[in-house]
């Protein structure tokens, strides 16, 4: 079943992209030069930005009939910039929560979040003095505690070694197969991507293949 479907898009004639689909409950990777219009993808998929011209539709409904704030609770984007207040892992947990309005979740379930995304710290470290690699697996950490149906990664391979950057995907990938969540991954590590996508999309282009 497609999950997304976009058909003649146009950015500000900047990127096009004829055609593509995403299937639902899959792990996708979008790959492609610099340029390609990865990280504008995802940014169209959530309603961050809207097409010049074109349809996307989601669950064979335009994205445009959707509440925008909605819709991104539901396909959530996580940009490569980390975004972490300069307190302890715990507080920056509390903080996300406390902004959408949510009531945050406990200590263990903090932590079982970041066991899946490799992060071996106690939850009162602070952001501001831990690594850039570890920043960025608490940032994915705190967006995956979100349970949105769809969890889009841009980059969150880039400041890893491949040791970590294997293990985090592979956590993740799990996390999402067995929660029925579709799991959409730009990534320019090639090696990453033909190990974890169920689906491969190239651009430019829009050309699909498995």
């Amino acid at each position: 079943m497609a999950l997304f479907t976009l058909e003649n898009i146009n950015y500000k004639d900047i990127v096009t992209y004829p055609y593509i689909e995403i299937p639902k409950d899959r792990t996708t990777f979008i790959c492609g030069e610099s340029g390609s219009g990865k990280s504008t993808l995802l940014k169209l998929l959530n309603g961050v930005i809207s097409p010049t011209g074109g349809r996307i539709a989601y669950l064979n409904k335009n994205i445009e009939d959707y509440d925008p704030i909605e819709l991104r609770r539901e396909v959530r984007l996580v940009s490569q910039s980390v975004y972490l207040f300069d307190m302890s892992i715990k507080e920056n947990f509390n903080e996300y929560y406390a902004y959408q309005d949510l009531k945050t979740i406990d200590e263990e379930t903090m932590k079982d979040y970041l066991d899946i995304c490799h992060v071996d710290l106690p939850l009162d470290s602070m952001c501001g003095t831990i690594s850039g690699g570890e920043r960025q697996r608490v940032f994915i950490a705190i967006n995956l505690s979100f349970s949105s149906k769809v969890l889009m990664l841009d980059e969150p391979t880039s400041a890893l070694d491949d040791k970590n950057a294997n293990a985090l995907m592979e956590n993740i990938k799990l996390f999402c197969r067995q929660k029925e969540r579709t799991l959409l991954v730009v990534s320019h590590n090639r090696a990453i991507a033909d190990k974890y996508a169920d689906t491969i999309i190239e651009l430019p282009g829009g050309k699909k293949y498995e």
